[in-house]
């Protein structure tokens, strides 16, 4: 068994295929990299904790901007080592539109390397990963949309 500090020393690259993943999800069901692959890129945005100033701003920036992501057949996923019923509060309570994934065990954030020290909660760290399931752009901490609008833009 990997312990967490081994396992959390993971470095994705840009160009390193995306570790797939199934979680539990906001506002229901699960959600699996695999059902976007061939159909849209993915903006996977591990965030630390829900319903903090951060995060809140980020998501909700993500949630006013959906509609130019979508035209950029790009699907946001907020993801943070909450559970889903913290997820509900937190979109509720903003009205975020944007899938949250739920990852309470960490094993994304292990996967992704982006687990805190600490092992409950993520790092702010965004992958935006193409519609062949590949990593083609890591950003730690919190870039703005339009700089992500053209990452995704300049996908082929």
């Amino acid at each position: 068994m990997t312990s967490v500090h081994e396992t959390a020393s993971v470095v994705l690259k840009e160009g390193d295929v995306a570790p797939k993943f199934k979680l539990q999800a906001y506002p229901a069901g699960e959600i699996s990299l695999d059902q976007f692959v061939r159909k849209k890129n993915v903006i996977l945005a591990f965030y630390p904790k829900d319903d903090t100033p951060g995060c809140t701003k980020e998501m909700c920036a993500f949630s006013d901007d959906l509609s130019h992501f979508s035209e950029a057949e790009t699907q946001v996923l907020g993801i943070s080592c909450d559970n889903v019923n913290s997820h509900e509060k937190f979109a509720g309570k903003f009205n975020l539109k944007q899938p949250l994934l739920a990852d309470p065990e960490a094993h994304v954030a292990k996967l992704y390397g982006t687990l805190r020290e600490t092992g409950t909660s993520a790092n702010r760290k965004l992958f935006v990963i193409d519609k062949k399931g590949i990593i083609r752009h890591i950003h730690e901490g919190m870039p703005t949309n339009e700089t992500l609008l053209s990452i995704v833009k300049n996908l082929k």
